[in-house]
């Protein structure tokens, strides 16, 4: 048979940050990590975390050992996410590295953002630093893959990526986001700027993640896929499904389940491989390849991701409403249901909105200091990764000294501030706020939290200038993050069923979900940081506000419940 098959897993955790400590910018960031036990069942084991991070890193080293007996199946691991995983599981993260040896790396960029909903230049700075993070990982490959988050993608993201590229790249997308404009594009080498594409099967992918079919019926529904042109013709095809490395925990028998999958397409003579090796192979000549295979483009859908909210899309293609809070075909605001809660998704367009000035913000105040040490400050920034990520650069002999990293601004120590701001900035980026229904959770208040200590960070570099301003004005608008509502005339915008842009409905969307506080989780964690680190004159930006309050408690992410709490109720975070 010459159909192929490729599986790709996509690891990444955001992390339980509630509180970065006080830094000079010349070490990694510590922090404060959530303290809310949990444990989540692996086959007969149990595995238990002091969070929901911890034990989502412990049980990364059953699950490689499981896929070194695999072939075909490229792997992505967020930066963040692997670099914890090196400081909480260092067995497992050389285990994990060893495993990336046999298997496919694919770059990713660090800290998973929309890359399309950034600016050029944070996009920039991430791609820069994705292909430097992951070079101990892909080697001399002439091909390797590219996982964007939520495999959102635009052509102008695509080709700034592609411009930084040293070798040809492979975009993992989704099925639903191709545009197929001839029939044998669908399992074929297909190119998209200069680069090349492969969407994965989504219902396929769907249905191991989501246990909807047995193994009989994956590998049945696999080989379903069989294309008796290319067949005749003797032309190597590929079907390709992706899905969370976290799919794999779905139940205590996915491990061993997915390993069944794809030993039984195997019998049946599909020979797996991954993407990226399948491009390599038809554009050396080693596989056959159609008349102009590899060579003609393939359409792609601007802002089509892989975990759309499909049952709002009016053209059977996904987008990035999700994200947005807001059908992007029409722009009208939506809701949706939770445990028999309607929540209205306006709160994600306020939330974006209102990281996107931020970011600016802190970008502005980042560059003028940075100007100001006659700084070369592109160069710089994707330097400081080697402090952010030390351990992880250390373990495998790269340079980390300081002398390296300021070398584009001149050996200024005075840059180091400068540079931690910029990352705790990207690392309030994290995407998966917006990805759940509920504002209340673990990872809305570590997106702010950490934003919130790089604006105060600003406002202490630059005490007593002008531009101190900005970031007071910056860190206000978290703490009066419900009075945005009016501040930006939300209530003007369209929505499906009429009401989700009412007042009312946005009051319900901010609503605490712990018994320990009443204010909505943005004003929380801005709090929660100010109440720590606003001193002198500064503090008078939380007078008025009632500190009891700022506790760094959160909702329950709906996709976390089935996980062993020892406080089912809410995501709690225990002093101490």
């Amino acid at each position: 048979m010459f159909m192929k098959y490729a599986h790709h897993f996509h690891a990444y955790q955001p992390g339980d940050i509630v509180y970065v400590k006080d830094g000079d910018g010349s070490e990694p960031i510590e922090y404060e990590e959530r303290k809310s036990p949990v444990a989540i069942r692996i086959g007969d084991e149990e595995v238990r975390g002091e969070n929901w991070t911890r034990a989502m890193l412990y049980s990364y080293g059953r699950i490689s050992d499981v896929l070194s007996r695999l072939k075909g199946v490229s792997v992505d691991i967020e930066p963040f996410t692997f670099l914890m995983l090196l400081r909480y599981g260092r067995r497992a993260f050389e285990r994990t590295v060893e495993l990336l040896k046999n298997l496919d790396a694919v770059p990713t960029v660090p800290f998973h953002p929309i890359m399309p909903h950034l600016d050029e230049f944070e996009q920039r700075i991430l791609a820069r630093v994705s292909f430097d993070f992951y070079a101990p990982l892909i080697g001399d490959k002439s091909v390797i893959g590219y996982w964007l988050p939520e495999a959102v993608i635009t052509r102008k993201t695509v080709q700034l990526i592609e411009s930084l590229a040293d070798r040809k790249l492979v975009f993992l997308l989704d099925e639903r986001g191709l545009l197929y404009d001839f029939p044998q594009a669908k399992y074929s080498c297909n190119r998209y700027s200069n680069s090349f594409v492969f969407g994965r099967e989504w219902g396929l992918s769907d249905a191991f993640a989501f246990n909807t079919l047995d193994v009989p019926g994956l590998v049945s529904e696999t080989l379903s896929r069989r294309d008796d042109y290319k067949e005749n013709l003797g032309v190597p095809y590929l079907v390709f499904t992706a899905s969370d490395l976290e799919s794999l925990l779905g139940n205590p028998a996915q491990l061993e389940r997915f390993v069944a999958w794809m030993e039984g397409i195997e019998r049946n003579g599909v020979e797996l491989i991954s993407a990226p090796s399948f491009v390599w192979k038809k554009l050396s000549g080693e596989f056959k390849r159609l008349k102009g295979e590899c060579s003609f483009e393939m359409p792609v859908k601007e802002f089509s991701s892989w975990s759309d909210y499909f049952d709002l899309s009016p053209d059977g293609k996904t987008s990035d409403s999700r994200w947005l809070g807001y059908r992007r075909a029409d722009g009208r605001v939506f809701a949706r249901e939770i445990n028999g809660r309607k929540i209205s998704q306006l709160w994600k367009v306020a939330f974006t909105r209102l990281f996107g000035e931020l970011n600016r913000t802190v970008r502005l105040g980042v560059l003028k200091g940075l100007k100001e040490l006659n700084a070369d400050p592109e160069g710089f920034l994707v330097r400081y990764a080697r402090v952010f990520f030390r351990d992880y650069y250390d373990y495998f002999g790269l340079s980390t000294s300081l002398n390296y990293v300021l070398e584009p601004v001149n050996g200024d120590r005075d840059a180091l501030p400068l540079g931690r701001a910029y990352y705790l900035m990207l690392l309030a980026n994290h995407s998966c706020p917006r990805f759940w229904e509920n504002l209340d959770t673990r990872v809305a208040f570590s997106n702010v939290s950490v934003m919130a200590k790089a604006l105060i960070e600003l406002m202490k570099y630059f005490d007593g200038r002008e531009i101190q301003k900005l970031f007071i004005e910056a860190y206000l608008k978290l703490l009066n993050f419900k009075h945005l509502y009016h501040v930006w005339n939300l209530s003007v915008m369209p929505s499906i069923e009429g009401w989700e842009t009412s007042e009312e409905a946005w009051s319900g969307a901010l609503k605490p979900e712990v018994p320990t506080s009443g204010y909505n989780i943005v004003t929380r964690s801005a709090l929660y940081v100010g109440k720590r680190d606003l001193k002198g004159d500064l503090r008078s930006l939380i007078e008025g506000y009632t500190l009891e309050w700022a506790v760094a408690d959160a909702g329950h992410i709906p996709g976390e419940r089935h996980g062993l709490w020892e406080n089912p109720e809410y995501c709690e975070h225990r002093n101490g």
